[in-house]
């Protein structure tokens, strides 16, 4: 199956799924929150098309760890809406042509994500889930490395186009204590940029396809 139709196939299930979900709903949860706090790890399956105006060259992006929150509001028993909060820095390092530079840069990445989950098991004490959702990400703080600048000929600024994309996940929480539980997750989200770097008066792009999985472990709590 083509990415594209992937992305498409994702983006349905979301829409559908959160459709049925905002239904009168029979069954009330036992517990209407669920509170994860997370240690995730984000690994990018990127690729990328050429820098403009430098034949071969490419653009790869690094892998970057930190701490996660996460609000899960559970619609019934089984159904739940997530909101993940987090933020990464990323180095973008130079591919093919222009890998000699090494780093070329670097930028913040603040990525909301929104799945709808189905739990399985909820009233288990090992309780898997899968979701799937959207994901709006914003790029800040983006820099260019002293190398590049060198190499275009002086300072460059670099901006990135924020991105839209679906997200698949899957997890499972095993109880601690009757509140208390380890979590463990694993996400796929789709996200792509266009790079803008502008040297004096002329301007170079290159798309990038980030695409990162992100895997978490974490513990928590059901209110």
């Amino acid at each position: 199956m083509k990415p594209s139709s992937v992305r498409y196939l994702a983006s349905t299930l979301f829409v559908s799924g959160l459709a049925m979900a905002v239904m009168p709903i029979a069954a009330p949860a036992q517990e209407d929150w669920l509170v994860r706090g997370r240690l995730i790890h984000v690994a990018p399956n990127d690729s990328s098309g050429a820098v403009t105006t430098l034949p071969g060259s490419g653009v790869a992006v690094g892998a970057d760890s930190t701490l996660e929150l996460d609000f899960t509001y559970m619609l019934n028993p089984n159904l739940g809406l997530e909101l993940i909060l987090a933020t990464t820095k990323h180095d973008l390092n130079g591919k093919g042509t222009i890998a000699g530079l090494g780093k070329i840069g670097e930028t913040g990445v603040l990525p909301p994500t929104l799945t709808l989950q189905y739990h399985f098991a909820p009233r288990a004490a090992v309780r898997p889930y899968a979701g799937v959702g959207m994901n709006y990400t914003l790029f800040y703080s983006n820099k260019s490395s002293a190398a590049l600048n060198a190499a275009l000929g002086g300072p460059t600024s670099v901006d990135l186009s924020n991105s839209w994309g679906p997200a698949l996940q899957a997890g499972l929480d095993v109880d601690l204590t009757k509140d208390w539980f380890l979590n463990f997750d694993a996400k796929y989200i789709w996200i792509d940029t266009k790079a803008t770097l502008t040297t004096g008066g002329t301007t170079r792009t290159v798309n990038v396809d980030i695409n990162p999985w992100v895997f978490g472990v974490g513990v928590g709590r059901r209110f």
